[in-house]
């Protein structure tokens, strides 16, 4: 593999001998900053929501405005925001729909596994294999340009806008399937999917927003990432954390370890250059999306357990992230 100059100074790349002992302690450190801010997040909302006047009347008010606006927003104007070369990035986004598609297939399959099959509950499987395939963009954009800079970011904004349409039917399918609702006018009435596929075709026209309305866009962002993470700890109930743990275990073992493993699979087959690899593998160990709560909440399932599969998948971050990209890196 050929070495990437963007990692911090500290960290010395010895091809496949991997990381300096110091280096791999330094890029834990990282991660555990990077993620940091989102468990905090999530854990003050816990604490808000149980040991203050703010209690859960106020908290299911603010998830109705995250869903329906903010989140909407902010997913809009992350995907228009990067010009998107579908030609230049061709074997990257076949090898994230790849991967994408391997998770969604693992996470649905879930209940036909042989003895695994008994213990998946279907209307908590039907609102938590989002979890599985889903990813938190924000952490992701961060770590790009970290690693790879300017066209770190780019790869990583092609991948979130050809993914998160898929991903978001991914998501949608099979709690509209088990509440025998009809799939496509839940997916025409989904704020989040209509946010996607309108801002991946406005990015293909070229719609780019005026300069003054930027401000207030970007503002609107970073009151939905903190909103959506504090209303997914306000809905956190640890007692359900201990449900279903069979299905809990194989959902995070999708998202933290078979993923990567396909990611690495994939950019060998899609014949990746080192930095597509290292974006690709990066996307793959990512925490899943703060906005799993939010919506498996609005559409009536059980969101206090998948907002324990949400903080729990922010923690495994810190696991995952320097595996795939300290591990599978050196394959």
């Amino acid at each position: 593999m050929l070495p990437l100059t963007r990692y911090p100074a500290d960290l010395v790349w010895h091809g496949r001998a991997g990381w300096t002992a110091f280096g791999w302690y330094s890029r834990s450190v990282n991660f555990v900053q990077l993620l940091f801010p989102d468990f905090s997040l999530i854990l003050s909302g816990y604490l808000v929501c149980r040991y203050t006047a703010l209690n859960r009347t106020v908290w299911e008010q603010v998830e109705t405005l995250v869903y329906f606006l903010f989140f909407p927003v902010l997913l809009f104007h992350s995907i228009i925001k990067s010009p998107l070369d579908i030609a230049g990035a061709s074997s990257l986004i076949g090898a994230g729909w790849a991967m994408g598609l391997s998770g969604i297939a693992l996470a649905y399959s879930l209940p036909h596994w042989p003895w695994l099959g008994r213990h998946i509950p279907a209307r908590a499987h039907a609102a938590s294999a989002q979890v599985a395939f889903r990813f938190n963009s924000f952490i992701g954009l961060a770590l790009a340009d970290r690693l790879a800079g300017p066209q770190g970011l780019l790869l990583i904004a092609v991948l979130i806008g050809v993914c998160v349409p898929l991903f978001n039917v991914g998501a949608v399918w099979p709690m509209a399937r088990h509440a025998q609702r009809g799939f496509l006018r839940e997916l025409l009435r989904n704020p989040l999917i209509i946010a996607t596929a309108s801002g991946l075709a406005a990015n293909l026209m070229g719609f780019a927003l005026p300069p003054w309305l930027e401000p207030t866009v970007n503002r609107i962002g970073g009151a939905s990432l903190a909103l959506g993470l504090m209303a997914a700890g306000a809905g956190l109930q640890f007692g359900a954390m201990g449900q279903a743990k069979l299905m809990t275990l194989a959902l995070l073992s999708i998202r933290h370890f078979l993923l990567p493993l396909a990611a690495l699979g994939f950019s060998h087959v899609f014949h990746l250059d080192p930095v597509q690899t290292t974006v690709l593998l990066a996307f793959s160990a990512l925490p899943t999306a703060s906005s799993c709560y939010v919506l498996a909440a609005r559409m009536g399932y059980d969101g206090a357990y998948v907002a324990g599969l949400v903080t729990l998948s922010t923690l495994l971050g810190m696991v995952s992230l320097p595996f795939a990209l300290g591990v599978l890196r050196t394959l």
